[in-house]
């Protein structure tokens, strides 16, 4: 099975530090708070240099969906550059983090698995013809930024920006551009394995 999660409906709320709005697209468990949460996927729109809220013990996965880009500065990785164009970055939620914008405001979105329990990855796709994702473990969203079909064992789920489609495990789907192309993002969480 396959739900849809329209932009529409997505919970709106404060970010954890009080510096701005995060729409929630999906958590689990359903209902977990910024406190409790075993994963969790968000976006937010960044107006102003600052602080990111630190979240104990969660990795986390960023990448730019619109705007110019920002410039993050990250206690033990450094300074890294996110564009609309670059690949998502992953770096521990528990570090501290400060952005700089580097032409207004940016949306971006964020991935966050709580360590020792989840994983998760993060990948972009830019569809230009219709193609099919092969099944995957694990819990697997789609959010997708241009209208995009999805054909499930189910029937065909119409996407319009910034919607988002959970997907039940090993289910193959294809994807298919509503216009020349379409661009989205795949997300997939996964049960903590030990190394």
């Amino acid at each position: 099975m396959a739900t849809l999660l329209r932009n529409a409906d997505h919970r709106r709320m404060p970010w954890k530090n009080g510096g701005g709005e995060t729409v929630e697209i999906f958590v689990h468990p359903q209902g977990a708070g910024l406190t409790d949460f075993g994963w969790r996927v968000s976006m937010a729109t960044v107006a102003s240099d600052g602080p990111f809220s630190v979240f104990p013990g969660i990795d986390r996965t960023l990448a730019v969906l619109s705007g110019d880009g920002m410039a993050l500065s990250i206690d033990g990785f450094g300074d890294r550059l996110l564009t609309p164009t670059s690949e998502p970055l992953a770096f521990p939620a528990d570090a501290p983090t400060t952005a700089r914008l580097t032409g207004g405001p940016i949306t971006d979105l964020n991935v966050m698995t709580r360590r020792g329990h989840f994983e998760h990855t993060l990948s972009r796709h830019t569809a230009d013809g219709s193609f099919t994702l092969a099944p995957a473990c694990g819990t697997r969203l789609l959010l997708t930024l241009d209208p995009l079909g999805v054909a499930t064992p189910d029937g065909l789920v119409g996407l319009q920006p910034l919607d988002a489609l959970l997907i039940d495990v090993n289910m193959q789907i294809e994807v298919i551009p509503a216009g020349d192309q379409a661009t989205f993002y795949d997300i997939r969480i996964l049960p903590h394995t030990p190394s």
